[in-house]
């Protein structure tokens, strides 16, 4: 074989294979970089974004089980895969928790390194001027009379915030000085990317310790509720990390409510008039008065109490065959948001010892299903709203008696009877009526059903999240930082001052016997700065020179 035989054979050999270990560190590596860069970050904001338009369109189960439940059975085949999507629980979905752990990563992994860098660039000396300052976009040229040493401790005076530093240039008594500004900008912008961290990492600690329960209340200066445990709530939802137990004690009670409505039914205020007790007035037994409106939430002992929303529970009074009577005020759910037309059921047991049996008493319980109008129009016999405020109050409904389902043990529906016991025959329709306040009507046992009007209730929610000011304070940062970043400009400006020759044109001697040159560099956006660098070149040399030419 000869010597160029064995060159093309060593030339043509194959590289050695990576070992398992090593493409294993590669693909780590590759695939840390690519989550760690800004690109991925902005990707995933954008998809953070994006995942959040189904929990802000769809019916979500933490705020309304009832609507959801009808949604899917409104669509019998999207429904149900729309639900094995997780569509429902945007926000505590694997989808959405994945984008959002994911973000949070990317975010750390991209600011960790910008802050070592930024440190390092605080410390580094500015660079050096360019050899050429005329083909800056920005510069000057001129002579002074004054010496190098001269101008350049005047342009030092004058730059005063200004990170400076002189150095000896390449011609003889040269001097150079080189002046940066704007690291606010790098540091503006690391403050909102921190602070967005921070953002993320409160809400989740809210999410983890915190809890919200919602609770609806009669408007009638009634004995309220206090938040002893998650029982006393009518839905409740803890954070992952909190069983519901060591909530902020606080007693509240509805003195009254008022809605404020314009001409066309729309709602202008609600505003409800409690009173509260939290912290010593628990042991004193002291009433606090105060005032709720939407978006203007209490806030106590750590607790904020809002008003959620608000509707109407009528009144009936059942009396027995023997003249014992039973009265019920039960909230009905508003079903026509404008008018505030209103449906419920009620259950009704007669007394315990009006029968000789259990099951002859449960033959006999009452039930009321219908409708509520707070201001009735009749059509014929059928009966519909046309204003939210109640101004007539009626209500349309069908009586039956029979086995309710109170004694089964079952979740009942507090809105509708269960259909089954209808079509089973344990209930059994005895009337079909239209009341007014005040009116009754008398079933074939003897049984009088009364409607007495109907109350106001509201809705009140109460949130404790231990991480809400952080929250604030992480968004106050944002902001500022954000303003930070765009309103400040990263800056270079150069001086050279060296000496000139004696003679001047013609031979004769010029006086002026220092050049200064001057060039200036906007490191990001250049939008303004020229204007700036003509007031530095004034500042620094008017007081100095003699003549000089510009130029950009």
């Amino acid at each position: 074989m000869t010597t160029t035989d064995q060159q093309k054979t060593e030339t043509s050999a194959p590289p050695p294979r990576q070992s398992t270990v090593g493409r294993a560190w590669a693909l780590l590596r590759n695939t840390w970089r690519g989550l760690t860069s800004m690109r991925t970050a902005l990707v995933l904001l954008f998809l953070l974004a994006l995942a959040a338009i189904p929990g802000a369109l769809l019916p979500q189960r933490s705020l309304n089980e009832q609507k959801v439940a009808q949604y899917i059975a409104n669509r019998p085949t999207l429904g149900p895969w729309m639900d094995r999507f997780e569509l429902f629980d945007v926000f505590s979905s694997f989808w959405f928790t994945a984008v959002y752990a994911l973000l949070f990563i990317s975010l750390v992994g991209c600011i960790l390194p910008r802050t070592f860098d930024h440190y390092r660039a605080l410390r580094t000396p500015p660079v050096r001027a360019p050899r050429n300052l005329g083909r800056l976009p920005h510069h000057y040229a001129g002579r002074v009379t004054q010496s190098p040493n001269e101008v350049i401790d005047y342009a030092r005076a004058q730059l005063r915030g200004w990170r400076l530093e002189v150095r000896p240039g390449s011609r003889e008594g040269e001097l150079a000085l080189s002046a940066e500004k704007g690291y606010t900008r790098e540091l503006g912008n690391l403050v909102f990317h921190l602070a967005l961290v921070g953002l993320l990492i409160a809400i989740a600690l809210g999410k983890l310790f915190g809890y919200e329960g919602n609770v609806i209340v009669l408007a009638n200066n009634g004995p309220g509720f206090c938040t002893t445990s998650p029982a006393v709530f009518d839905s409740f939802k803890a954070g992952n990390v909190n069983d519901g137990t060591g909530m902020t004690p606080i007693c509240v009670r509805v003195k009254n409510f008022k809605a404020d409505y314009l001409p066309n039914g729309q709602a202008e205020m609600f505003t409800a008039d409690i009173s509260y007790q939290a912290g010593e007035d628990l042991s004193s037994n002291t009433w606090r008065d105060t005032r709720l409106q939407v978006n203007h939430p209490l806030r106590v002992a750590g607790d904020r109490i809002y008003l959620q929303g608000h509707g109407y529970a009528p009144t009936f009074t059942v009396t027995f065959p023997d003249g014992r009577t039973r009265t019920e005020t039960i909230q009905w759910r508003p079903d026509d948001a404008s008018t505030f037309l209103s449906s419920g059921v009620f259950r009704i047991d007669p007394p315990g010892d009006m029968y000789a049996t259990d099951t002859e008493r449960r033959k006999n319980q009452i039930a009321i299903e219908g409708l509520f109008a707070p201001t009735a129009m009749f059509q014929g016999t059928l009966l519909t709203s046309v204003f939210p405020e109640m101004n007539d109050p009626a209500v349309a409904v069908d009586i039956y008696r029979g086995d309710t389902g109170l004694d089964t043990g079952k979740p009942q529906s507090l809105f509708a009877l269960d259909p089954e016991q209808i079509k089973q025959g344990r209930l059994t329709k005895e009337a079909r009526v239209n009341l007014r306040p005040g009116e009754s009507t008398t079933l074939p046992n003897g049984t009088e059903v009364t409607f007495d009007g109907a109350q106001e209730f509201v809705n009140l929610q109460v949130s404790h999240d231990p991480a809400q000011q952080w929250v604030l304070v992480s968004s106050l940062l944002m902001m500022a930082g954000l303003l930070v970043s765009l309103l400040i400009k990263r800056r270079r400006i150069w001086v050279r001052a060296y000496p000139a020759g004696d003679e001047g044109e013609a031979g004769t001697v010029d006086k002026r016997r220092t050049v200064v040159e001057m060039g200036g560099l906007a490191r990001t956006d250049q939008a303004g700065w020229g204007g700036e660098f003509d007031r530095l070149c004034a500042r620094l040399l008017d007081e100095q020179q003699d003549a000089g030419t510009t130029g950009e």
